[in-house]
């Protein structure tokens, strides 16, 4: 596999039952067995929010002592650090950037040979996500981009079905952040999943984006779960802390998604992706307010 260097957005490839959590790892101290958390949601956070803060060793530390499962969009380099730590790499690349996506006929050629290269990684990590995008509309109409995007998913969920890969498209705001993204609706990215046709293509649910594009969090969640596989945390407005300066109410969102996950109908990982105000501070209180 090919690295590229990525920070948050500028991800792209060079792009089973729930039980309770006790964070024993070569990280930790000996007889010290770290924060035992409820499992009812498994909990992950995204590494670019915190680069400022500390070096990789430490950070994967920190996240393993506080009862996280995982760290999401890692580059490949970084996937010794985190597995040394008994944590995941949640989410890895796939293909494509937000920018040039899937529903540009130009970008499937490099795309495939991504998908390849980057899902055999994965696989052969034990990594269960790889992210890809839709790309700008530059003009396209909602039926275009589905109808761009089928043929190379299509050939994409092959790859990832032979290695027990799911690829998650990426749901993003277009109204603030990511200006004309096509896939920044849910009902989109459900029609995307549904002519796919497989339960190896589903979406990134980013709670933060999807509030400010269409907000009722809650029902949409419950309504489309079938195609959810990965969720991003979040506070609107701001990306910031998931505390009380912010409009999304993180507990009952989380209890649905726990209730989703106790009906074994999600079984995959939340992964906070906000810019924290206090540093780890504010991470841990997300960890907290989300172990429901």
């Amino acid at each position: 596999m090919t690295e590229t260097s990525f920070s948050r957005r500028s991800f792209m490839a060079a792009a089973g039952s729930i039980v309770t959590i006790s964070a024993i790892n070569p990280c930790r101290a000996p007889g010290d067995p770290g924060v035992t958390r409820k499992g009812r949601i498994r909990q992950s956070v995204s590494r670019w929010c915190y680069d400022s803060v500390l070096d990789w060793d430490s950070f994967a530390k920190e996240c393993a002592e506080m009862g996280l499962v995982g760290i999401d969009l890692v580059e490949q380099k970084f996937w010794p650090i985190v597995k040394k730590c008994g944590l995941i790499s949640t989410m890895v690349p796939g293909a494509g950037g937000i920018s040039d996506g899937t529903n540009d006929p130009a970008n499937h050629a490099k795309m495939l040979e991504q998908f390849k290269a980057n899902i055999k990684a994965a696989a052969d990590n034990g990594l269960p996500n790889v992210i890809t995008f839709s790309g700008n509309r530059r003009g396209k109409s909602d039926e275009e981009g589905l109808e761009n995007s089928v043929p190379v998913l299509q050939e994409a969920v092959k790859i990832a079905e032979d290695h027990g890969v799911t690829i998650c498209m990426e749901l993003l705001n277009s109204k603030v952040d990511h200006k004309d993204y096509q896939c920044d609706h849910t009902a989109w990215g459900v029609e995307l999943c549904k002519r796919v046709g497989s339960p190896r293509f589903k979406l990134l649910y980013d709670i933060y984006h999807m509030q400010i594009m269409e907000g009722d969090v809650i029902r949409t969640i419950r309504e489309n779960i079938d195609f959810i596989g990965h969720f991003h945390t979040g506070g609107n407005p701001g990306r910031k802390d998931l505390d009380d300066t912010q409009e999304l109410n993180y507990k009952p969102i989380m209890e649905a998604i726990a209730a989703l996950t106790d009906e074994k109908k999600f079984n995959g990982y939340v992964a906070h992706e906000f810019v924290p105000k206090n540093k780890m501070d504010s991470l841990r209180a997300a960890v907290e307010l989300c172990d429901v």
